[in-house]
């Protein structure tokens, strides 16, 4: 009688063993999902980045007027009354190349 009860046990044993380490939700699985959370997390990275910049443009366009004068000017172009805007043929490109 308690031989066979120490084999149940043992083959039960076994078997959790084996849905432990191999089976689903087991050890193997859980560290593939790591992996695979650790991947999108270094490809979630620069997009992160990415927003937190956007929110703080967000934050300085809401609230300061430099940060609209700055876009003013790269965007459309505007000059103030008291400036005269002056074009210089090429200047332009060799800027934008050196970027």
């Amino acid at each position: 009688m308690l031989k066979r009860l120490a084999i149940v046990l043992l083959a039960l044993l076994a078997l959790l063993q084996y849905r432990l380490w191999l089976g689903q939700g087991g050890v193997q699985e859980m560290q593939e999902i790591t992996a695979r959370v650790a991947a999108l997390e270094e490809a979630n990275k620069p997009l992160r980045d990415r927003n937190a910049r956007l929110a703080a443009e967000v934050v300085d366009l809401k609230t300061g007027l430099d940060a609209i004068e700055e876009r003013a000017r790269s965007d459309v172009g505007m000059v103030r009354t008291d400036e005269q805007f002056l074009w210089v043929p090429d200047t332009e490109s060799a800027r934008s190349g050196s970027q």
